[in-house]
């Protein structure tokens, strides 16, 4: 029987792509002849805005790039600016780094997670994780007043500590996370809707996530052991037991698993720097107008909880950047959504957006 293809635009299906994903997508009845990623819709100029700003000034924007991890991009620009200025934090700092970067990297692997759950139809999915990010939640507002782009990291540290009451309350987290997570897995993890949905489907290899750049947990879910914390530790990750979660076949279930093991080694690193954590300063000596040296540059990258999260600085000597590019996973990320859904139906391509995970404020930068 002959067929006609046809053109239809999918999205915005995930809640963290808005109406940025456009998804042009051919279909041969209901199977995917090809597609194409039309992104862009909600740029908003981050690089540029940064050389009209100090270099303290661009610190609450880089908040608004993965506003669902909101401290590890902070966190990469500032250990950035750092390194063209030659300056060492003190070690309290650094903790208290590692600990804010962990708990956004579980809060951006809750409402993956929840997110998942609600596009393929599982809305008690995203209650159970919403409700469990909110303690995250009320963490970041103690200690810099804002929840959702909190920006309490400075070059160079802190300017408060941690207050009192978040010790308990993190602790106190920790302590219910397996049993968040056995709700998750009890939910999803072993529901054979979720199973029927997921494997088999999206399937990336590790060579192709190699030749397009791919890094992070769908990196490591197409079985690349590779992780940038443990590759090239920077600041005092070297000091902190942890595994690398991996997968096997590199499919929609694999990046689904992996996000979860993450989030139990995300704890783990938490309640090591809880443990470790010395008295002492917070800050480190910075200059009040901060105006690195004429010609210098600069790359930094972080293992962000969507990947590879880099931050590319040249000083023209004056108090802006000259030129700052963001290396952002979610874009490059998004390139192998084609691959990985030709041949498949339309409904894998739902799951195949969600479990790539992407966040358009950094897509479109």
């Amino acid at each position: 029987m002959e067929t006609d293809f046809i053109t239809i635009n999918v999205g915005p299906q995930h809640p963290s792509t808005h109406g940025g994903l456009h998804a042009e997508t051919v279909l041969d009845g209901e199977h995917i002849v090809d597609l194409k990623v039309h992104l862009g819709y909600v740029h908003r100029s981050v690089e540029k805005i940064a050389e009209s700003r100090t270099y303290t000034q661009f610190i609450p924007y880089n908040s608004r790039l993965d506003y669902l991890a909101t401290h590890l991009p902070t966190m990469g620009y500032c250990q950035a600016v750092e390194k063209l200025l030659g300056i060492s934090l003190p070690e309290r700092a650094e903790y208290i780094r590692v600990i804010m970067a962990e708990l956004s990297r579980i809060a951006s692997h809750m409402l993956f997670i929840g997110s998942l759950a609600i596009d393929i139809g599982a809305t008690t999915g995203l209650i159970y994780c919403f409700r469990d990010r909110e303690r995250i939640m009320d963490m970041f507002e103690m200690t810099s007043g804002q929840r959702l782009i909190s920006s309490y990291m400075r070059i160079g540290g802190f300017n408060e500590d941690l207050p009192e009451e978040f010790y308990p309350a993190v602790k106190s987290f920790l302590d219910d996370l397996p049993y968040m997570l056995d709700e998750y897995n009890n939910l999803l993890t072993g529901n054979e809707i979720l199973q029927a949905r997921l494997k088999n489907t999206g399937i990336l290899s590790a060579e192709d996530a190699i030749a397009y750049g791919v890094s992070g947990p769908n990196l490591r879910a197409s079985g690349v052991a590779y992780d940038i914390r443990k590759a090239e530790p920077y600041g005092i990750y070297d000091r902190f037991a942890f595994d690398i979660p991996v997968g096997q076949k590199g499919d929609n279930m694999d990046r689904f698993v992996v996000r979860i093991r993450e989030i139990e080694e995300s704890a783990r690193i938490i309640r090591q720097a809880l443990k470790d954590m010395p008295e002492g300063e917070i800050k480190a000596k910075v200059p009040r107008v901060i105006k690195p040296e004429k010609g210098k540059e600069v790359y930094h990258r972080i293992e962000s909880s969507k990947g590879e999260l880099g931050f590319y600085i040249v000083s023209d000597g004056g108090e802006k950047p000259y030129r700052l590019h963001v290396r952002a996973p979610s874009f490059i990320n998004l390139g192998v959504l084609p691959l990985i859904s030709r041949g498949g139906k339309l409904q894998d391509l739902i799951a195949n957006i969600a479990t790539l995970d992407p966040v358009l404020g950094e897509a479109d930068r």
